[in-house]
């Protein structure tokens, strides 16, 4: 059992029975890796997992037919050392509370407290035979944060040494925190199932929709412009024309490039979410047409270094908002005894994401926004949406009531409309529409052949509808803080399905936060705030 530490609570991992990992030479596809007849044999009993091909990195499962799964297992990573194009294959380390794999990769990640010196941490590290990352001077999150480290334990040193350095180090006087960078798969919080209902009061079908957050009204005052809305996902085809002459900064923070393009043929989460927030209007609008984009692409999991890369590029480069409609693996949302993943948020993402929201703007702070979930659960056990650094987005539907998917509870700041689906053990009625319009990756490898799709939903698609309403505020009035924006959005929100909404005495319901978003009104307030009224004389 392997034990670390987030924020004073306790998390165990152990040795996997099922799973194992296997690291390719070269970041070859591992398919192309194998070698022999032998190894190809061994492998057939396995069946793909998870995979982070950018690494050459795959996670393998025992397939269910095998009725012992450790000889299985160990017969493979025996197997595979043979194999020249491997680098790596072992066994993975599991969460006992959700029985899936975690990975480790030999990183780890320390802060030291403000007032050591440089040589008394490169003491330390000799001491502890670590290495600092080649990447360390290169990286935006350690220009960012002081006394910042990542560091690497000697290559094939294996969880245990990797686990007892880190908790030597957290018990050392001079540092603040370190724990080992681990890595589980990420899922995107979204539901895929004239057509912006969502934005104007239309029909549908020959049936009135009435379900939209007034925008039109609130684009008399502003479209957007001169504010930037950060995207963090797993790529924006820039190439679509809804993005033309948009983009600002864009960058894969997995690869280190500036080149923020869908790698993958599933990749197109990204550009549905960026066309929701900022999309120009050339067939589909986005909440703020005139903002512009900043693509930032992740593809690693969650817990990565690369993730806290994204946000101090975002930081650095002068973002107003970043969106992120990602998060841990949710539960099925049909089933109520399913609670999905509890996952906390690593210490260097909670920490850059401070430094955005104190920082940010020139210290007016940085928005950003997580989606609640999907799971129908409690969003508690989310670590980066239950942050209270961020805001955390929920969804509702095309009838003004709660999607029948999104997580609830007290974390819950705000609602958007999105897709809904029909369920009758929960006496769910079926939804209006198929769900929202927006952008979509080009070309055959996108949700739908036609450039656009009508079905994006989630709270994935909610969340960067609250980011186009925040970018709407800021271009009203830039002058609005983070907390007069917060407070705004509190005070303008409007209360949807008083019955059910279980609104306490404070106006907050576990379900839609403050209520679902009112760009009209929110965007009013926003023009009007810190204005010095007239006196008449």
């Amino acid at each position: 059992m392997f034990a670390y530490k987030v924020k004073g609570k306790k998390h165990q991992l152990d040795y996997s029975d099922k799973f194992v990992v296997i690291r390719t030479k070269e970041n070859k596809p591992l398919a192309a890796s194998l070698k022999k007849k032998s190894s190809k044999d061994l492998v057939a009993n396995l069946e793909p997992f998870d995979e982070y091909p950018h690494k050459g990195v795959y996670i393998m499962k025992v397939k269910e037919a095998a009725k012992k799964t450790i000889p299985v297992r160990n017969d493979v990573r025996k197997q595979l050392k043979t194999e020249n194009k491997i680098r790596f294959a072992g066994r993975a380390l599991e969460d006992p509370r959700t029985g899936k794999p975690v990975i480790y990769t030999e990183n780890i990640v320390i802060k030291f407290k403000k007032d050591v010196v440089t040589e008394e941490i490169d003491k330390l590290l000799k001491s502890k035979n670590l290495t600092v990352s080649a990447q360390q001077n290169k990286m935006n999150v350690t220009t960012l944060l002081d006394n910042v480290y990542v560091v690497k334990v000697p290559e094939g040193s294996g969880a245990e040494v990797v686990f007892d350095t880190v908790n030597d180090l957290s018990k050392h006087a001079s540092v603040e925190y370190a724990y080992p960078e681990l890595i589980t798969k990420r899922k995107f919080k979204v539901v895929v199932s004239p057509q912006q209902w969502h934005l104007k009061e239309t029909q549908i079908n020959g049936t009135d929709v009435r379900a939209n957050i007034s925008v039109e009204d609130a684009w008399r005052i502003s479209k957007g412009k001169d504010v930037t809305i950060a995207i963090i996902d797993d790529g924006v085809d820039i190439t679509h024309p809804e993005f033309s002459g948009k983009v600002v900064y864009p960058y894969d923070a997995t690869l280190r490039t500036k080149n923020p393009k869908p790698k993958y043929k599933d990749e197109n989460h990204g550009t549905a979410c960026a066309g929701v927030a900022c999309a120009a209007g050339v067939k589909a609008a986005g909440v703020a047409p005139e903002a512009t984009l900043m693509p930032i692409r992740l593809s690693s999991n969650l817990g990565s270094i690369e993730e806290a890369e994204a946000f101090a590029w975002a930081i650095k480069n002068g973002a107003h908002i970043i969106s992120c409609s990602w998060g841990p693996a949710d539960g099925e949302w049909w089933n109520q005894s399913d609670d999905g993943d509890e996952y906390p948020l690593p210490e260097l993402t909670r920490e850059i994401i401070d430094k955005a929201v104190t920082e940010g703007r020139n210290g007016k702070g940085t928005i950003v926004l997580f989606a609640a979930g999907n799971g129908n659960e409690n969003i508690e056990a989310d670590g980066y949406s239950s942050n209270d650094q961020v805001i955390a987005v929920a969804a509702c539907n095309d009838t003004n009531r709660r999607s029948v998917y999104s997580d609830y509870g007290k974390s819950v700041f705000c609602c958007f409309p999105s897709n809904d689906f029909e369920h009758e053990d929960f006496n769910h009625p079926a939804p209006l529409t198929n769900g929202i319009y927006t952008t979509d990756r080009r070309g055959e490898n996108g949700y739908s052949r036609k450039n656009y799709t009508d079905d994006f939903g989630g709270t994935s698609s909610a969340t960067p509808g609250v980011a186009g309403v925040i970018a709407l505020m800021l271009s009203a009035n830039p002058n609005l803080t983070i907390q007069q924006v917060k407070k705004i959005l509190k005070d303008t929100c409007d209360k949807i399905d008083k019955p059910k909404g279980q609104y306490d005495s404070k106006g907050h319901s576990i379900f839609y936060g403050y209520g679902k978003v009112n760009a009209a009104k929110a965007v009013s307030a926003a023009a009007k705030t810190g204005k010095k009224k007239k006196v008449k004389k």
